[in-house]
């Protein structure tokens, strides 16, 4: 399989899920109505979808911050649930939450390594941008990982939404997420 053909792959059987974490960000995003005042940091979110259930050879445990299952175990199960218990999460915990391809949410959060040189295509040129900071570049870097479907971010900053695949970005910052949909 040629590296587009494995790019198509990913994306197809991907997109739609990537989709729903992303909305669910952009709600969060839009429905924080603080991001003006100084020294208040909004909802932060960092979504991992992974291709593999075994994604310990790249992260590490992040303590007690857990992803409550007990309320919501899949993304695909209601939008709303999930954007209800990622607001809770985004707002109180810290660390990468990892989703497989089917939508399961795993349990613990994580810290996720550099990738090496090794792990990541020789070809692909990452390229940040002025505006990432630390959790935006390790999401750049970790989207270049095989296992590793697509990321998602959400800025506690100023609450852009970025989507991350494959060492590329859509960057969304907050005047522009939403869409048709967007209030006000």
């Amino acid at each position: 399989m040629d590296a587009l053909d494995r790019v198509q792959k990913r994306f197809a059987t991907s997109q739609a899920l990537m989709d729903q974490v992303r909305y669910a960000a952009e709600s969060l995003s839009l429905n924080f109505d603080r991001w003006d005042e100084p020294h208040v940091s909004g909802p932060s979110l960092y979504v991992l979808i992974v291709a593999e259930m075994s994604f310990d050879h790249y992260t590490d445990p992040l303590g007690g911050n857990e992803w409550p299952t007990d309320r919501c175990r899949l993304v695909t199960d209601s939008l709303d649930k999930f954007t209800e218990v990622a607001r809770d999460v985004a707002l109180t915990r810290d660390g990468a939450i990892v989703v497989s391809a089917d939508g399961t949410i795993q349990r613990q959060m994580v810290r996720v390594r550099n990738p090496s040189l090794a792990e990541t295509e020789e070809n692909a040129d990452v390229t940040p941008t002025d505006w990432m900071g630390t959790k935006h570049l390790s999401a750049l870097e970790t989207s270049l990982r095989e296992e590793v479907i697509w990321v998602i971010t959400l800025s506690e900053e100023d609450g852009r939404v970025t989507t991350f695949f494959d060492g590329t970005y859509q960057d969304y910052p907050r005047s522009e997420i939403g869409g048709r949909w967007r209030p006000g």
